[in-house]
Protein backbone atom coordinates (compact mmCIF):
# COMPACT_ATOMS: atom_id res chain seq x y z
CA UNK A 1 0.00 0.00 0.00
CA UNK A 2 1.30 3.44 -0.95
CA UNK A 3 -0.10 6.07 1.35
CA UNK A 4 0.33 9.60 2.56
CA UNK A 5 1.69 10.18 6.07
CA UNK A 6 -0.29 7.94 8.43
CA UNK A 7 -3.20 9.77 9.99
CA UNK A 8 -5.93 9.09 12.51
CA UNK A 9 -7.49 5.69 11.65
CA UNK A 10 -10.86 7.44 11.86
CA UNK A 11 -9.90 9.79 9.01
CA UNK A 12 -11.58 9.16 5.65
CA UNK A 13 -9.49 7.72 2.83
CA UNK A 14 -9.23 8.52 -0.87
CA UNK A 15 -8.14 5.31 -2.60
CA UNK A 16 -6.85 5.55 -6.17
CA UNK A 17 -5.82 2.91 -8.66
CA UNK A 18 -2.29 2.33 -9.90
CA UNK A 19 -0.74 3.63 -12.08
CA UNK A 20 -1.97 7.04 -11.03
CA UNK A 21 -3.31 9.47 -13.63
CA UNK A 22 -2.84 13.23 -13.66
CA UNK A 23 -6.38 13.62 -12.33
CA UNK A 24 -5.68 11.18 -9.50
CA UNK A 25 -2.62 13.23 -8.55
CA UNK A 26 -4.67 16.45 -8.50
CA UNK A 27 -7.41 14.83 -6.43
CA UNK A 28 -4.88 13.37 -4.02
CA UNK A 29 -3.46 16.83 -3.46
CA UNK A 30 -6.91 18.30 -2.84
CA UNK A 31 -7.81 15.41 -0.53
CA UNK A 32 -4.60 15.71 1.51
CA UNK A 33 -5.20 19.43 2.01
CA UNK A 34 -8.65 18.56 3.31
CA UNK A 35 -7.31 16.04 5.84
CA UNK A 36 -8.08 12.79 4.01
CA UNK A 37 -5.53 10.01 3.92
CA UNK A 38 -4.54 9.24 0.32
CA UNK A 39 -3.76 5.65 -0.61
CA UNK A 40 -2.80 3.96 -3.88
CA UNK A 41 -4.18 0.47 -4.44
CA UNK A 42 -1.29 -1.99 -4.74
CA UNK A 43 -3.00 -5.34 -4.06
CA UNK A 44 -5.11 -7.37 -1.61
CA UNK A 45 -3.07 -6.10 1.34
CA UNK A 46 -4.42 -2.60 0.68
CA UNK A 47 -7.98 -3.83 1.08
CA UNK A 48 -7.17 -5.65 4.31
CA UNK A 49 -5.47 -2.60 5.77
CA UNK A 50 -8.41 -0.35 4.89
CA UNK A 51 -11.12 -2.70 6.21
CA UNK A 52 -13.58 -0.81 8.37
CA UNK A 53 -12.40 2.63 7.20
CA UNK A 54 -14.54 5.25 5.45
CA UNK A 55 -13.11 4.85 1.94
CA UNK A 56 -13.78 6.82 -1.25
CA UNK A 57 -12.65 5.62 -4.67
CA UNK A 58 -11.16 7.19 -7.80
CA UNK A 59 -10.28 4.79 -10.61
CA UNK A 60 -11.65 2.46 -13.25
CA UNK A 61 -14.97 0.62 -12.99
CA UNK A 62 -13.53 -2.89 -13.36
CA UNK A 63 -11.22 -2.41 -10.40
CA UNK A 64 -14.06 -0.66 -8.58
CA UNK A 65 -16.16 -3.80 -8.97
CA UNK A 66 -13.44 -5.81 -7.24
CA UNK A 67 -12.89 -3.45 -4.32
CA UNK A 68 -16.45 -2.24 -3.70
CA UNK A 69 -17.52 -5.33 -1.73
CA UNK A 70 -14.56 -5.57 0.66
CA UNK A 71 -14.57 -1.80 1.22
CA UNK A 72 -18.37 -1.44 1.33
CA UNK A 73 -18.49 1.20 -1.38
CA UNK A 74 -21.58 2.68 -2.97
CA UNK A 75 -20.79 3.71 -6.57
CA UNK A 76 -23.16 6.06 -8.40
CA UNK A 77 -23.38 5.58 -12.19
CA UNK A 78 -25.69 6.94 -14.87
CA UNK A 79 -27.60 3.98 -16.38
CA UNK A 80 -26.49 2.70 -19.77
CA UNK A 81 -29.64 4.04 -21.45
CA UNK A 82 -29.47 7.47 -19.76
CA UNK A 83 -28.75 9.34 -22.98
CA UNK A 84 -31.65 7.66 -24.79
CA UNK A 85 -34.10 8.80 -22.11
CA UNK A 86 -33.33 12.48 -22.52
CA UNK A 87 -35.73 14.78 -24.38
CA UNK A 88 -34.69 15.73 -27.89
CA UNK A 89 -34.12 19.32 -26.75
CA UNK A 90 -31.11 18.07 -24.74
CA UNK A 91 -29.59 15.75 -27.35
CA UNK A 92 -30.53 17.37 -30.69
CA UNK A 93 -30.05 13.95 -32.29
CA UNK A 94 -31.51 10.45 -32.29
CA UNK A 95 -29.78 8.12 -29.80
CA UNK A 96 -30.48 4.41 -29.31
CA UNK A 97 -29.13 1.74 -26.96
CA UNK A 98 -28.56 -1.58 -28.68
CA UNK A 99 -26.09 -4.46 -28.67
CA UNK A 100 -22.90 -4.89 -30.63
CA UNK A 101 -24.49 -7.73 -32.57
CA UNK A 102 -27.43 -5.57 -33.64
CA UNK A 103 -25.30 -2.50 -34.35
CA UNK A 104 -23.00 -4.55 -36.58
CA UNK A 105 -25.94 -5.18 -38.94
CA UNK A 106 -26.71 -1.49 -39.46
CA UNK A 107 -26.13 0.34 -42.73
CA UNK A 108 -25.11 3.92 -43.34
CA UNK A 109 -22.75 6.05 -41.23
CA UNK A 110 -23.42 6.37 -37.51
CA UNK A 111 -21.60 7.18 -34.31
CA UNK A 112 -21.11 4.28 -31.87
CA UNK A 113 -19.70 3.99 -28.37
CA UNK A 114 -20.01 1.75 -25.33
CA UNK A 115 -22.09 3.56 -22.70
CA UNK A 116 -19.69 3.12 -19.81
CA UNK A 117 -17.05 0.40 -19.84
CA UNK A 118 -14.77 1.61 -22.69
CA UNK A 119 -14.79 -1.88 -24.21
CA UNK A 120 -14.01 -0.37 -27.63
CA UNK A 121 -13.03 3.13 -28.83
CA UNK A 122 -15.92 5.43 -29.80
CA UNK A 123 -16.16 6.85 -33.28
CA UNK A 124 -18.02 7.22 -36.56
CA UNK A 125 -18.27 4.12 -38.76
CA UNK A 126 -19.45 3.93 -42.35
CA UNK A 127 -21.54 0.84 -41.56
CA UNK A 128 -21.96 -1.73 -38.83
CA UNK A 129 -19.38 -4.13 -40.23
CA UNK A 130 -16.68 -1.55 -39.40
CA UNK A 131 -17.40 -1.56 -35.68
CA UNK A 132 -14.40 -2.48 -33.51
CA UNK A 133 -14.70 -6.06 -32.24
CA UNK A 134 -16.55 -6.74 -29.00
CA UNK A 135 -18.74 -9.43 -27.45
CA UNK A 136 -22.13 -9.73 -29.21
CA UNK A 137 -24.15 -8.61 -26.18
CA UNK A 138 -21.92 -5.62 -25.39
CA UNK A 139 -24.17 -2.56 -24.95
CA UNK A 140 -23.65 0.06 -27.66
CA UNK A 141 -25.03 3.58 -27.95
CA UNK A 142 -25.77 4.46 -31.58
CA UNK A 143 -26.56 7.99 -32.71
CA UNK A 144 -26.74 10.27 -35.71
CA UNK A 145 -23.44 11.79 -36.77
CA UNK A 146 -23.08 15.35 -35.49
CA UNK A 147 -20.14 17.73 -35.18
CA UNK A 148 -19.35 19.63 -31.98
CA UNK A 149 -17.53 22.96 -32.16
CA UNK A 150 -16.49 22.75 -28.52
CA UNK A 151 -17.08 20.23 -25.70
CA UNK A 152 -17.18 20.71 -21.94
CA UNK A 153 -17.26 18.57 -18.82
CA UNK A 154 -19.74 19.67 -16.16
CA UNK A 155 -19.38 18.49 -12.56
CA UNK A 156 -22.67 18.73 -10.69
CA UNK A 157 -23.52 18.27 -7.03
CA UNK A 158 -27.16 18.26 -5.91
CA UNK A 159 -28.09 19.62 -9.34
CA UNK A 160 -25.78 22.62 -9.13
CA UNK A 161 -22.73 23.20 -11.33
CA UNK A 162 -19.72 23.25 -8.99
CA UNK A 163 -16.97 23.37 -11.65
CA UNK A 164 -16.52 22.82 -15.38
CA UNK A 165 -13.83 22.66 -18.02
CA UNK A 166 -13.53 22.76 -21.76
CA UNK A 167 -11.85 19.59 -22.99
CA UNK A 168 -12.10 19.63 -26.79
CA UNK A 169 -12.42 21.99 -29.76
CA UNK A 170 -13.55 20.58 -33.13
CA UNK A 171 -12.99 17.07 -31.77
CA UNK A 172 -9.41 17.65 -30.67
CA UNK A 173 -8.25 17.70 -27.07
CA UNK A 174 -7.93 21.34 -25.95
CA UNK A 175 -8.54 21.73 -22.20
CA UNK A 176 -9.09 25.19 -20.75
CA UNK A 177 -10.72 26.64 -17.61
CA UNK A 178 -14.35 27.53 -18.23
CA UNK A 179 -13.77 31.14 -17.18
CA UNK A 180 -11.31 31.51 -20.09
CA UNK A 181 -13.77 30.21 -22.67
CA UNK A 182 -15.99 32.55 -24.75
CA UNK A 183 -18.96 30.19 -24.41
CA UNK A 184 -18.82 30.14 -20.59
CA UNK A 185 -22.23 31.89 -20.09
CA UNK A 186 -23.89 29.44 -22.49
CA UNK A 187 -22.31 26.46 -20.72
CA UNK A 188 -23.59 27.65 -17.35
CA UNK A 189 -27.06 28.29 -18.77
CA UNK A 190 -27.18 24.80 -20.28
CA UNK A 191 -26.03 23.24 -17.00
CA UNK A 192 -28.84 25.05 -15.18
CA UNK A 193 -31.39 23.34 -17.47
CA UNK A 194 -30.17 19.80 -16.78
CA UNK A 195 -31.65 19.03 -13.32
CA UNK A 196 -35.24 19.60 -14.44
CA UNK A 197 -34.92 17.57 -17.67
CA UNK A 198 -32.30 14.89 -17.00
CA UNK A 199 -32.51 12.29 -14.19
CA UNK A 200 -29.10 12.27 -12.52
CA UNK A 201 -27.56 11.07 -9.28
CA UNK A 202 -26.74 13.81 -6.78
CA UNK A 203 -23.09 13.67 -7.91
CA UNK A 204 -22.63 13.67 -11.68
CA UNK A 205 -20.19 14.44 -14.49
CA UNK A 206 -21.90 15.33 -17.76
CA UNK A 207 -20.28 16.23 -21.09
CA UNK A 208 -22.04 18.82 -23.24
CA UNK A 209 -21.14 20.78 -26.33
CA UNK A 210 -22.04 23.36 -28.92
CA UNK A 211 -23.00 21.87 -32.27
CA UNK A 212 -21.49 23.04 -35.52
CA UNK A 213 -24.90 24.25 -36.69
CA UNK A 214 -25.66 26.00 -33.40
CA UNK A 215 -27.46 24.78 -30.32
CA UNK A 216 -26.27 22.98 -27.21
CA UNK A 217 -26.53 19.25 -26.57
CA UNK A 218 -25.52 16.59 -24.09
CA UNK A 219 -22.61 14.47 -25.31
CA UNK A 220 -22.77 11.82 -22.58
CA UNK A 221 -22.80 11.22 -18.83
CA UNK A 222 -19.70 9.84 -17.11
CA UNK A 223 -18.78 7.95 -13.97
CA UNK A 224 -17.52 10.83 -11.78
CA UNK A 225 -15.02 8.51 -10.12
CA UNK A 226 -13.41 7.77 -13.50
CA UNK A 227 -13.71 11.18 -15.18
CA UNK A 228 -10.70 13.34 -15.99
CA UNK A 229 -10.95 16.81 -14.48
CA UNK A 230 -8.88 18.49 -17.26
CA UNK A 231 -8.84 22.20 -16.29
CA UNK A 232 -11.65 22.05 -13.72
CA UNK A 233 -11.07 22.97 -10.07
CA UNK A 234 -9.72 19.77 -8.43
CA UNK A 235 -11.18 20.68 -5.02
CA UNK A 236 -14.68 20.96 -6.52
CA UNK A 237 -14.20 17.78 -8.56
CA UNK A 238 -13.19 16.04 -5.34
CA UNK A 239 -16.52 17.02 -3.77
CA UNK A 240 -18.32 15.23 -6.61
CA UNK A 241 -16.07 12.16 -6.46
CA UNK A 242 -16.45 11.78 -2.69
CA UNK A 243 -20.25 11.69 -3.06
CA UNK A 244 -20.21 9.44 -6.15
CA UNK A 245 -17.91 6.77 -4.72
CA UNK A 246 -17.97 6.53 -0.95
CA UNK A 247 -19.33 4.45 1.91
CA UNK A 248 -22.43 2.48 0.95
CA UNK A 249 -24.10 3.35 4.25
CA UNK A 250 -24.01 7.05 3.34
CA UNK A 251 -25.76 6.74 -0.04
CA UNK A 252 -28.78 9.02 -0.10
CA UNK A 253 -32.19 7.48 -0.66
CA UNK A 254 -32.68 9.33 -3.94
CA UNK A 255 -29.38 7.95 -5.25
CA UNK A 256 -30.08 4.29 -4.61
CA UNK A 257 -31.50 3.75 -8.10
CA UNK A 258 -28.15 4.88 -9.52
CA UNK A 259 -26.04 2.41 -7.52
CA UNK A 260 -23.71 0.38 -9.68
CA UNK A 261 -24.48 -3.34 -9.71
CA UNK A 262 -21.33 -5.03 -8.45
CA UNK A 263 -19.33 -7.63 -10.28
CA UNK A 264 -21.71 -7.82 -13.23
CA UNK A 265 -21.80 -6.18 -16.64
CA UNK A 266 -24.80 -3.94 -17.05
CA UNK A 267 -26.24 -5.28 -20.28
CA UNK A 268 -29.36 -3.13 -20.21
CA UNK A 269 -31.37 -0.69 -18.17
CA UNK A 270 -33.24 -3.67 -16.74
CA UNK A 271 -30.43 -4.22 -14.26
CA UNK A 272 -31.30 -0.89 -12.70
CA UNK A 273 -34.86 -1.93 -11.93
CA UNK A 274 -33.58 -4.36 -9.32
CA UNK A 275 -32.27 -3.36 -5.91
CA UNK A 276 -28.46 -3.33 -6.02
CA UNK A 277 -26.72 -6.00 -4.01
CA UNK A 278 -25.62 -4.84 -0.57
CA UNK A 279 -21.80 -4.61 -0.76
CA UNK A 280 -21.50 -6.01 2.74
CA UNK A 281 -22.26 -9.41 1.24
CA UNK A 282 -19.09 -11.28 0.22
CA UNK A 283 -18.01 -11.11 -3.41
CA UNK A 284 -18.05 -14.35 -5.35
CA UNK A 285 -15.19 -15.17 -7.72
Amino acid sequence: MTASRRRDPAAPVLLTSAPRTSTAALLNGAAARRGLETVTLTGPDTLRELAGRAVHWYGGPRTADRVAGPLRLGLLDPPDDWLTRLPRQLTLRQVELTTHAEASRRTGPFFAKPPSDKSFPPGVVACGTQLPPAAPQTPVLVSEVVSFVAEYRLFLLDGALVTATRYAVHGRLDPAPLDDDPYAPDVRAFAARLPALAPLPSAAAVDAGRLDGGGWAVVEANMPYFAHCYAADPAAVLDVVLRAAGPYARVQEGDRRFLRAQGARRNSAATRTQEPKDPRAPLRP
